[in-house]
């Protein structure tokens, strides 16, 4: 994103909170960090209050404060007890929520406040901070809540704590300036929550710039993990409940015989034991788990496969964004969607120029998939293992976030509201404005048409 003039704009202090940031490299983190390094690069401030630990690996321990780029960066101590259980979860969220509602106590106040969804009461302590120390603040949904918990599982849907996450879900978006979401259907979703409709913009996620099909990272992957000469069917991102791989997983066990088809799962999550177990249990000889790859690799480890998998649970429209799909059609990839067929994905599907780049399967349809897979490698090994790659239409995202952020600030909503101060007959509209942004009287009170 090209700077402007520093002296053309209004600059604002801006706090960013997420659990995760820089250098993690899960989606949220690589989304926020590329917000954060457009905001400094146009002359805001910019702080970010995230964990200490890796979200996936929590061996993994970042400096308590440091500044990168220009972004000031406040990393907070937390509970690491593991994804197995609901319990150790819930645990390991509310430490970091704890540590973070303490800092914000003894933080100053910023113009702008946004906050992601990572833990899932990030949003109201966001909301907090800005009713008691003032500022703005942007709520950008990267997944809803406890929407999720109730859809995976994890949260009944009369329970005590679902209401509870409810409620203050409800006043974390009641009290946000903008709410940015990521797909028609999330501001569906929120929007039926009674969440006034102007308020919530739609921006998809932006893609990593740094990725794009990289020929030699490709083949350096491929000799580095065994998978010279075969056909590498790829799963690489989250592996929860939302994504089931039950269907994926069934067709690498019929598959199995082929030994130049190859199944690579890669990432983490509270299900890749699952993942894990169901290959050992069927001794899958021909597939791979492999942890989350640092950033620097992603381009090779998403070049490195011949077809993609983009998977969402049925009952996951609107709730989750799978957000690789962009990045793997940054490298011109091949992808097999397994879900719902109203979704986001359906939706970029049915947009692609060239229909060969993608097919889709509902879950349980094993034997579709199964001859899915067999027909995209019959075509590979007969093409001598040259993949096609497809011309990706997308561009970043980025300048809309940013554009959103910078219209709250300060001087431009008060310059809005005179000028709508100036335009209306409203007396009690003039006092409301003056009373809100500090309008001086006689500003407000020159209303003549």
């Amino acid at each position: 994103m090209r700077p402007r003039d520093r002296g053309s704009r209004n600059l604002v202090k801006v706090l960013l909170l997420n659990q995760c940031f820089w250098p993690d490299i899960v989606a949220t983190a690589q989304q926020l960090t590329g917000v954060a390094r457009a905001l400094v690069e146009r002359g805001h401030k910019v702080t970010v209050i995230a964990g200490r630990r890796g979200y996936d690996n929590a061996a993994l321990r970042f400096p308590k404060r440091e500044k990168w780029n220009g972004i000031e960066i406040i990393r907070l101590p937390s509970i690491a007890l593991g994804k197995r259980s609901r319990w150790r979860r819930a645990l390991n969220f509310a430490s970091f929520s704890v540590a973070l509602a303490y800092r914000l106590i003894l933080i100053k106040p910023h113009d702008t406040v946004i906050a992601l969804t990572s833990p899932p009461l990030i949003s109201w302590l966001a909301s907090l901070f800005t009713r008691m120390k003032g500022g703005r603040m942007i709520f950008w949904v990267m997944d809803l809540n406890p929407d999720e918990a109730i859809a995976a599982g994890w949260l009944g849907q009369n329970s005590v704590t679902a209401k509870m996450l409810a409620k203050l879900s409800q006043s974390s978006m009641q009290h946000a300036e903008k709410i940015i979401v990521l797909d028609r259907f999330m501001k569906q979703r929120i929007a039926a929550k009674g969440i006034p409709e102007h308020k919530i913009e739609v921006i998809s996620p932006s893609r990593d710039v740094t990725v794009a099909f990289d020929e030699k990272g490709r083949e350096a992957f491929r000799q580095r993990h065994g998978l010279a000469e075969k056909f590498v069917v790829m799963y690489a991102g989250n592996h929860s409940p939302c994504h089931p791989l039950h269907t994926l997983l069934a067709a690498a066990k019929q598959l199995q015989a082929r030994d130049d088809i190859v199944f690579v799962f890669v990432g983490g999550g509270s299900e890749l034991s699952k993942v894990e177990d169901f290959v050992r249990t069927n001794q899958l000889e021909n597939s791979r788990c492999l942890p989350y790859q640092p950033q620097a690799e992603l381009a090779a480890l998403l070049s490195a496969a011949d077809l993609h998998l983009v998977i969402m649970g049925e009952a996951f429209p609107g709730i989750v964004h799978p957000c690789k799909i962009y990045n793997i059609m940054a490298t011109g990839s091949r992808f097999l969607y397994i879900g719902p067929e109203e979704s986001h994905v359906a939706d970029i599907i049915s947009r692609l120029s060239d229909r060969q780049q993608a097919s889709w399967a509902q879950h349980g349809q094993v034997d579709e998939v199964v001859n899915s897979i067999s027909a995209r490698a019959g075509r590979f090994f007969s093409d001598r293992g040259r993949a096609p790659r497809y011309a990706s239409p997308l561009v970043t995202t980025l300048p809309q976030v940013i554009a959103q952020i910078e219209s709250l600030s300060p001087d431009r909503i008060t310059a809005e509201a005179e000028r709508v101060a100036k335009s209306t007959r409203s007396p009690a509209v003039r006092e409301g404005l003056v009373a809100k942004h500090g309008l001086p009287d006689g500003r407000a009170s020159d209303t003549r048409s």
